[in-house]
């Protein structure tokens, strides 16, 4: 990394302190992206796409061969038999909402099993607001089980949870705006076996946003029953305009495909307009831009414990999500980290972002990032709830080196403000 005579010391000294410990991990990093590399060259091959898969359609979009094959190399990289890959979809909560109000009838039980969502699914699930369709007023019931104070699922305490309303576990790969560990594939595979063998008749849900080809397994891979997530995180490959995805059985993403458009339309509509090549182009790039990311989150984790700033995970931490987060303990400090990052994006550089309230949040919330496709995290970008104890959430980066210069940029705006010393 390229070092400027005119930054501070400490900031110098914490990019070369930085470096080296993401080279440390470019090993592991390098052979899992070689893999899921492999695994998307091989999904298009075996479903042998073309040139006019890439067309899109208008109006109705009956008989879309490219949206029909995409579906199907969806399900190959994620190990599942079904896919329902459409940009129809609004965002990861969205195509998470029509997966539980397909599956989910009244009278049934949806538990989380990795403590409270992610905050725009409260108000899906009806833990806030009242009369605006959540399924709690649909009359679907709902629980959660904290994760310990180690950050793993308790089994122990599923058999006192459960009930014969029970339809649904849900599981949060993410650690989404907390300051916990996210789920990793294997901590994903002991709990499925473990749900199999005492309670198969469970339908295993993962919401798996931001950990998409970010280990050489995905959920589906476990048999896990369905998940969801966004295009505009890991499989959009910084490409895709809009759009999410539903995967796993082949009869729960049916009954998903029925909640996104209509009984008896389900996945056979829906036009694909200009979108059909960005997201196969996208989708074939994503194991290149999701290996930046993770380099970038390493070089991050490294650079601001060495300005003295908690982060989590470390930089010698595995990692199984995109998301990296750093404590900086104020609300000043934090306006300073997104102001300064967004002084490293490629739009609107000279914007200055501020709080303000979000659809599908409880608190103020401040986002940096100037990205070609608004809100798109596979580009990169950094936000958080402004609330105790006002962490910065990073994802993704189309570079690794777009990464590191947008870190550095926000803590130059930190020393420039007087919070670095």
């Amino acid at each position: 990394m390229y070092l400027n005579p005119n930054w501070p010391e400490l900031i110098r000294q914490a990019v070369v302190e930085a470096e080296e410990a993401l080279q440390r991990q470019l090993p592991y990093l390098r052979q899992t992206a070689a893999a899921n590399h492999e695994k998307v060259l091989r999904a298009f091959q075996e479903e042998r796409v073309s040139s006019y898969h890439l067309q899109g359609t208008t109006g109705y979009g009956l008989g879309d061969a490219g949206r029909e094959v995409l579906d199907r190399v969806v399900a190959r990289i994620l190990g599942t038999e079904a896919a329902l890959v459409r940009g129809q979809f609004v965002s990861g909560t969205h195509a998470i909402a029509a997966a539980l109000f397909g599956v989910l009838r009244p009278g049934d039980e949806l538990i989380s099993v990795s403590g409270t969502p992610y905050d725009t699914l409260e108000e899906v699930i009806g833990l806030r607001g009242e009369g605006q369709g959540s399924l709690k007023d649909f009359g679907v019931a709902y629980q959660e089980i904290p994760l310990d104070t180690q950050g793993n699922l308790q089994y122990s305490l599923l058999k006192e949870t459960i009930t014969a309303k029970t339809k649904m576990l849900i599981v949060q790969r993410s650690r989404g705006y907390a300051w916990r560990n996210s789920l990793t594939i294997a901590q994903l595979k002991e709990f499925v076996d473990f749900v199999r063998k005492q309670y198969p008749q469970m339908i295993i849900f993962v919401d798996n946003c931001y950990g998409e080809l970010v280990e050489s397994l995905e959920p589906g891979d476990l048999g896990v029953d369905l998940m969801a997530g966004s295009l505009i995180k890991n499989l959009g490959g910084s490409l895709a305009p809009t759009g999410g995805y539903v995967a796993g059985r082949s009869d729960l993403v049916s009954l998903a495909s029925q909640r996104l458009t209509a009984p008896g339309i389900g996945a056979h509509m829906g036009a694909t307009l200009e979108w059909e090549r960005l997201f196969y182009q996208g989708l074939f790039f994503s194991p290149l831009t999701v290996s930046e990311a993770l380099k970038g989150a390493v070089f991050s984790a490294a650079f601001w414990r060495a300005l003295g700033f908690e982060v989590h995970p470390e930089p010698e931490s595995p990692r199984t999500d995109l998301i990296q987060a750093v404590k900086l303990g104020s609300r000043a400090k934090m306006i300073a980290f997104c102001q300064g990052l967004q002084k490293g994006s490629p739009l609107d550089s000279h914007i200055r972002p501020i709080p303000s309230g979000m659809p599908g949040y409880e608190d103020e919330v401040i986002m940096a990032g100037g990205t070609f496709i608004q809100g798109s995290t596979s580009e990169f970008s950094a936000d958080g709830p402004l609330r105790e104890p006002y962490i910065v959430y990073q994802q993704g980066g189309i570079s690794q080196t777009y990464i590191q210069i947008g870190n550095i940029q926000a803590a130059l705006n930190l020393w420039q403000e007087g919070f670095l010393v």
